[in-house]
């Protein structure tokens, strides 16, 4: 009989209790064991599901106050020295790692893989020591136990650990480590053993990645060292193909080998490698899109594993559920039809019921859901809703030259500084201010239909005035309206563009308390009517400085959506820089003289192998060069990139022809930007000098120091100053003094040039 397990499911809670008790926690407004009390109440709801469903263990471990690779860091017990901390660490210490504190800055936070999901680096050094706390998961260990279910523990793998993680000294290679960790690790297994512990989920998703042979061969000696744990070890790969990481995963002293039958498509090799005694664990329904699985298809393709493999045999989603919404129950205002050919996180468990019914008893026991399946998956092919011609003949009719600026960057650098005027490292911001209650219960209103159009557009444009006072107030070169009206950088935009669809409560965690509710792209798109032009051209008639247009790129319209998956993602995203393309157009028109299309997931739909990735650079640089094209060569575009690692794709960077990017760089100190000066960067840059996702506010002398790092890399004259990102999440206090010591960074750096 197979079983069925999870590999993870979401934490944030069906109404983001996680979220809501995080923020009132760091407010002050709770204390720690009624935030603790919040965490319980999801963990428990979802193992309860979890066994419901039919599943023959719940999934512990998998929960985080933050993030999953910072818990591992407390598990470990490694946190940064700078920290300072000593002995256990507490809530207060795990939060002040992520979120920065008076006496040292957050830790650096990047991108899951290719998710949306960020995570914080580990940093090491050659002194690093690893003194681990076993409490931190097994209470959980305890509390699942209690409550009567069956616990398999998850864990990240070591090596997964280590390469997701950074040297902070020079010269010392993270891998000479590995020794000193795996005690840790086989302690915490033994632990696991002796609470009663049956199975471990060890997660390696590197096994998915193009690994250098060190590192590979490192896998071999780890897990022999793990072996002599007495607990049984599931090693979990996915995100991608095993490739040439296939033999080393199967070869490996594990009890088990989950795979990703989505987005691997191995499943003949792994079959040829797997040993007689070792469980395979199948991931077959998508753990990072919100389509039903297609039932039929599945079954035709691996019903017969059932019976080749029996209870060596599990079945699973391809992933964690982390990166899918909770459920689609209440989701009454979401469009009926779409909503008919979805799967959230807890229908995705229901299939997994179903299709394990479907193995162990046949297809006649489970006919009616079958049926049901069936009839969804058609009424998709053949809703009219999803195809428009007009939209494919205007793809068909792109050009070359639908994609290219009319002159070379410095011809049109000359242009727009005699427009422009601005002086020596310029100063601006990356495009969006707090979001403050005012807004937000004048947004409220205005969707429940409390407050009508008109009385919204005035609460609107007085917070956007409130935002130009205050950036003239400060000093700032270029300004921003703000985005009081918009609720999120891809769903406003995606509200206004066919083809899209929105959930009530869809929502997935980004990091932290962050969460985004991405758009359904279920059709062809395309743009009905201007989408930014009158709340920008609002914005400029109040000030005399320039004001950016802010527009959000295809590819990030495009990765922060669930995304189509009947036809190429670069037909879409090509869809999409139309669209944004025409927005650009009537902006120029409309005499906004810089427009900012921001990119910030340019780099997280990058192929995990660097074999694929040519492909996607092309299409992905083409989509955004159609959308930022249409303008003449006195209009300035701007882009803004965060929170990944850009060095291995600066000539990818560079061929976006943007006028000006803007980076995250903070968190690494400049480090992520020395690639751009080694690289010799062409086109103006602007390094982020504080991180807006700290409550730290930096001192003029902080910014400044970066800003003479920034110098040493990059040309003066080439470079602007900038927060990291946009100021959204932070309140107006905290940002009119970061902004008001940026702007003093940017005066000591004229002052010395």
């Amino acid at each position: 009989m197979a079983q069925a397990h999870v590999l993870g499911v979401p934490r944030i809670g069906p109404k983001r209790e996680l979220k809501f008790a995080q923020e009132a926690f760091w407010r002050g407004e709770i204390d720690e064991a009624a935030l603790r009390s919040v965490a319980s109440g999801i963990r428990q709801a979802y193992w309860a599901r979890q066994h419901a469903a039919g599943l023959d263990r719940v999934t512990v471990g998998d929960f985080a106050f933050y993030d999953q690779m910072l818990n591992h860091i407390a598990l470990l017990g490694c946190a940064p020295a700078r920290f300072g901390f000593a002995g256990k660490i507490g809530l207060a210490e795990y939060f002040a790692m992520a979120r920065g504190n008076a006496a040292s800055h957050a830790m650096e936070m990047t991108k899951w893989f290719d998710t949306n999901y960020h995570y914080l680096v580990p940093e090491f050094a050659p002194d690093t020591r690893f003194e681990p706390d076993d409490a931190w998961l097994l209470d959980e260990v305890i509390e699942a136990r209690t409550a009567g279910f069956a616990p398999k523990p998850v864990l990240i793998g070591p090596l997964t650990f280590l390469w997701l993680g950074k040297e902070k000294v020079a010269g010392f290679d993270r891998l000479d480590l590995l020794d000193r960790l795996l005690p840790a690790y086989a302690r915490l297994l033994a632990r696991l053993r002796e609470e009663g512990v049956e199975w471990v989920q060890l997660d390696e998703p590197i096994l998915s990645l193009d690994l250098p042979a060190a590192w590979r061969g490192a896998f071999e000696r780890a897990y022999h060292a793990l072996a002599g744990t007495g607990v049984k070890r599931l090693l979990a790969t996915y995100f991608g193909p095993l490739r040439d990481n296939l033999v080393t995963a199967l070869k490996l002293p594990v009890d088990g080998v989950h795979v990703d039958a989505v987005r691997g498509g191995e499943i003949a090799q792994v079959l040829d490698w797997l040993p007689a005694t070792r469980v395979l664990s199948l991931g077959l329904i998508d753990g990072r899109n919100v389509w039903k699985t297609d039932f039929d298809a599945v079954l035709a393709r691996y019903e017969d594993l059932g019976r080749r493999l029996g209870e060596r045999l599990w079945l699973a989603p391809s992933c964690s559920l982390l990166h899918v919404p909770v459920s689609l129950a209440g989701e009454t205002r979401l469009d009926a039809e779409v909503r008919s050919w979805l799967a959230f996180a807890d229908e995705k468990l229901a299939e997994l019921a179903t299709l394990t019914r479907a193995f162990n008893q046949g297809r006649g026991g489970v006919a009616a859901e079958l049926d049901a399946n069936a009839r969804a998956l058609a009424s998709r092919r053949a809703s009219p809703r999803v195809h428009d011609r007009t939209v494919a003949a205007r793809l068909a009719a792109l050009s070359p030259a639908h994609a290219m600026r009319r002159s070379p960057f410095a011809e049109r650098r000359r242009v727009q500084r005699a427009r422009l005027r601005l002086p020596a490292f310029p100063t601006t911001t990356i495009g969006s201010f707090p979001q403050t209650l005012a807004i937000r219960n004048a947004r409220a209103r205005y969707r429940s239909g409390t407050l009508d159009a008109a009385a919204y557009e005035a609460a609107m444009r007085e917070a956007i005035a409130e935002a130009v006072a205050r950036q003239e107030a400060l000093g700032l070169d270029v300004l921003v309206h703000g985005e009081a009206e918009r609720n999120d950088m891809v769903e406003y935009f995606g509200e206004q563009l066919a083809g899209y669809a929105f959930s009530e409560n869809g929502w997935v965690q980004s990091y932290g308390s962050r969460c985004v509710k991405p758009p359904i792209l279920y059709g062809d798109v395309s743009r009905p009517q201007p989408m930014t032009v009158a709340w920008t051209c609002y914005a400029q008639s109040l000030t005399a400085r320039p004001m950016k247009g802010m527009l959000t790129g295809p590819v990030t319209m495009l990765q922060w959506s669930f995304v189509r998956d009947d036809q190429p993602r670069e037909t879409t995203a090509l869809q999409i820089a139309l669209a944004i393309r025409e927005e650009a157009a009537d902006l120029e028109a409309a005499g906004i003289g810089i427009i900012q299309i921001d990119e910030p997931a340019y780099r997280e739909g990058l192929p995990l192998r660097t074999a694929d990735w040519p492909a996607y650079l092309e299409w992905a640089s083409r989509a955004f060069r159609v959308s930022a094209s249409p303008v003449g060569d006195a209009t300035q575009i701007h882009t803004h990139m965060c929170y990944s690692e850009f060095n291995d794709i600066l000539p990818a960077i560079a061929a976006m022809d943007a006028d000006v990017v803007t980076i995250e760089t903070s968190r690494s100190d400049m480090e992520l930007l020395r690639g751009f000066g080694s690289f010799n960067y062409p086109n103006e840059i602007g390094p982020g000098v504080y991180d807006i996702h700290s409550q730290r506010v930096p001192t003029a002398a902080d910014m400044t120091r970066l800003l003479q790092k920034a110098a040493q890399v990059i040309p003066p004259e080439n470079l602007w100053v900038n927060p990291d990102c946009g100021l959204k999440t932070r309140n107006w206090v905290e940002s009119e003094a970061a902004l008001a010591n940026m702007v003093a960074a940017a005066r000591v750096m004229r002052e010395a040039a």
